[in-house]
This record gives C-alpha cells, sequence and structure tokens, in this order.
C-alpha cells in the first residue's frame, strides 16, 4: 500500500518531479497552493526542508535537504519516516462487517485472525480494480482499512452506496471515517529498534501484517507491522493532535539515522520492492490477476467468487489473463510510464506503467503490462525511451529483496 502506502493516475509523482518547476507541477497536478489540503505536520516539513509539491489535492513534501538517490539508500540502510496523512482510514463495524467487505474485495476475510492482515483489491462488476487497500481484522465486528489519497472520493462513495443496500436488507454495519487521526509510516532496519523505545508493547511478538491497538509516546494508536518500501516496519495511525511530537520523538530516539523522507524516495522504494502504483500499475480497467495479485484472492474465494467482478476474475484464473504486469530491467535511459514495449522483431507486445533508476541497485528497473507468453523471466524485449529502442529483459520482481519480519 501502502505506503503507505505504498497513487491517482495523472497525480504520481516520480523523480522527475524532484527536479521540475514547481510551477509546472503545479499545473500538472490542477491545484493552487490555497486549494491544497495540508497535514498537520505541514509546518513540520517546512521546518525540516521540505520541498512541498502537490499531489492528489493536498501539498505533500517530494524530498528534503538531502537527495531522493541518498533518501532511498538511508531508508534501506537505517530508516524512513514518512508523513501519509493523506491517505484515508477507516472502521467498518457491526456483526456483519466482515460479509459485507467480502462483497466488495477478492480477499478471504472471514479466515484473517483478529489482530492481523493482508493486501486486498476492491473491484467493480468487470473485475477491474478501483483500489488496492490494506485491511485489517481488528476484531469479528471491528475492520480497519485504508485506502489511496488520489481514490478516497471514488471508494468512499462506492462503499457507501453498497452499504445503503445491504443496510436496506438488515445487514449490521457502520463506519467511522478516521478524519481525527493521522498516519505516519516508519520504515527500515531500525525502525523496530527506535519505536521500541516509545512503547511497552514487545514488538518482537508482532509480525508482519499484524495489528495492535498500544500506547506510543502517550497517544493511542494503530500500528500495522506493512509498508510500502519492502522493509521491515509499521504504519502509525496517531490522534492527530500528537503526531508531531511522535515524529519528533522517533527522529530523536533514532539519533539522526531515521529521516524524514518524501515521496520522491517512497515511489523510488516501492518499485524496487515491486509494489504496485494505483494509477499507474492497477487501474479501473486492470483486474488483480493480470496485476499478478493471484496470491491475494483467498482460496475459498477462488472457489466460491461472491464479490464484484468475480466471473470475470475466476475465468482468468481458469484460463489465463490476456496480458500480465511484469519486470524489467533495461539498459540506456530509464523507461518511464507509457514506453512501448517491442519483442525482438519489434513488434508491439505491451506498455511499461512505471520505471527509473533504482539507487539502490544502481541500474534501470521497471514493471509494464505485455501480452501473455512474453511474461515469462528471462524473455528479451526492446523498450522505446524517446524514440529509440534499448534492450530490455523481464526480470523476476522484487528488484530488491523484502524483508518483512516473519516468525522464524
Amino acid at each position: 500500500m501502502r505506503g503507505g502506502g505504498l497513487w491517482q493516475l495523472g497525480l504520481s509523482i516520480t523523480r522527475r518531479v524532484a527536479q521540475a518547476d514547481k510551477k509546472a507541477v503545479g499545473r500538472r497536478c490542477f491545484a493552487s497552493e490555497a486549494e491544497l489540503k495540508k497535514t498537520v505536520l505541514y509546518d513540520f516539513h517546512v521546518a525540516n526542508g521540505g520541498k512541498m509539491v502537490p499531489f492528489a489535492g493536498w501539498s505533500m513534501p517530494i524530498q528534503y535537504k538531502d537527495s531522493i538517490m541518498e533518501s532511498t539508500v538511508n531508508c534501506r540502510q537505517n530508516g524512513s519516516l514518512f508523513d501519509v496523512s493523506h491517505m484515508c482510514g477507516f472502521s467498518l463495524k457491526g456483526k456483519d462487517c466482515v460479509p459485507f467487505l467480502e462483497k466488495l474485495v477478492i480477499a478471504d476475510v472471514a479466515a484473517l485472525a483478529p489482530g492481523t492482515g493482508t493486501l486486498t483489491v476492491f473491484t467493480n462488476e468487470k473485475g477491474g480494480a478501483i483500489d488496492d487497500s490494506v485491511i485489517t481484522k481488528v476484531t469479528d465486528d471491528h475492520m480497519y482499512i485504508v485506502v489511496n489519497a488520489g481514490c478516497r472520493d471514488k471508494d468512499l462513495a462506492h462503499i457507501e452506496a453498497h452499504m445503503k443496500s445491504f443496510k436496506a436488507k438488515g445487514g449490521d454495519v457502520s463506519w467511522h471515517i478516521h478524519d481525527e487521526r493521522s498516519l505516519l509510516a516508519l520504515q527500515g532496519p531500525l525502525a523496530a529498534p527506535v519505536l521500541q523505545h516509545l512503547t511497552k508493547e514487545d514488538l518482537s511478538k508482532v509480525y508482519f501484517g499484524e495489528f495492535r491497538i498500544t500506547g506510543i509516546n502517550g497517544a493511542r494508536c494503530f500500528i500495522t507491522r506493512t509498508g510500502y518500501t519492502g522493509e521491515d516496519g509499521f504504519e502509525i495511525s496517531v490522534p492527530s493532535e500528537n503526531a508531531v511530537d511522535l515524529a519528533k520523538a522517533i527522529l530523536e530516539k533514532s539519533e539522526g539515522k531515521v529521516r524524514l523522507t518524501g515521496l520522491g524516495a517512497r515511489d523510488s522504494l516501492r518499485l524496487e520492492a515491486g509494489l504496485c502504483l494505483y494509477g499507474n500499475d492497477m487501474e479501473q480497467h486492470t483486474t488483480p490477476v493480470e496485476a499478478g495479485l493471484n496470491w491475494a484472492i483467498g482460496k475459498r474465494r477462488k472457489a466460491e467468487g461472491g464479490f464484484l467482478g468475480a466471473e470475470v476474475i475466476l475465468k482468468q484464473l481458469a484460463e489465463g489473463p490476456k496480458v500480465r504486469l511484469v519486470g524489467f530491467t533495461s539498459t540506456g535511459p530509464p523507461p518511464r510510464s507509457h514506453s512501448e514495449i517491442q519483442d525482438e522483431k519489434g513488434t508491439n507486445i505491451g506498455e511499461i506503467t512505471s520505471g527509473g533508476f533504482s539507487p539502490c541497485l544502481k541500474k534501470n528497473i521497471a514493471m509494464g503490462y505485455v501480452k501473455s507468453g512474453f511474461h515469462k523471466t528471462g524473455t528479451k524485449a526492446k523498450i522505446l525511451v524517446r524514440g529509440k529502442a534499448y534492450d530490455g529483459v523481464v526480470t523476476k520482481k522484487p528488484f530488491v529483496p523484502t524483508k518483512y519480519y516473519k516468525p522464524s
């Protein structure tokens, strides 16, 4: 997701934005400074050298005083603290909240143990992805969900419409949108040791994908051991009045090794981890099967369906999709979104959806959709950048090994 979060088409911000003229960025994101929403950490970002840009209707830091390359490497070597408060967290409650949610997502929600969560996809009637999301079962009658900032309005409208119908038939479900909370993502090898200084919760017993409600730095927080970087880490939902103090405490306890990090490095990190960016690598016309998320479709759901678009998705599982999302490494300039992919004979076989230069691997990496048959690891291809073809090869994801904290 996460993330955070782990973004909306047309508003995704890559390394290019860091070098762009700020006025041009504003025009591209069609929002004036006055119209932009600000997180409670806005002044804290500015005071710490954050370069603020429009993103999904918010003013967010793309980077701080260090470069995006330096920030990316520091996250993997030490740690990063991201403000992802622009993302939307909400709770579903009621004895029927699980069957309600199962009508909208591909996950086997019923099978989740309390205190655990998973990545899932909200689908439409055609099997396309409305959004990807991390969902957590707090208890059997309480689900906690985080959706992407750029998808907030359409996601909430979609859920609300189905909730009205569900409740009209007697279903017991209600919701609360956590606009009173902020969301921080602490990522990297120092995430757990630093956070442990601020909580009595034994973090060595909280594994990847698990959730706790606990005190952190004196505030009642929701913590999920997850993130959008491929590193170990936590997403921390904190009451907004405590968010700045918590950010300061995390940075102080790390003795300068955990750094504030912006959206530019977040994009590099998630691409190195082979994680999808909504609006680039997944859209309303893309199914979870095409996006390589078969693993996120619960075994029971594969057998029973029961979610929007199930007929399309189950058919693709049985017969195979016509296109597939794959990873690439390439020569020449880094490929970018919409770069054409050709086979060795020069025939179009697909399109890049995300790409760039990997700060950690020191080479070009990318993801894109290709026709089935060209998706196997090692398949050679040509990638067009500014009209010129460069050598590419289908490469297994993640590009950088993940370091999620799991039971040994």
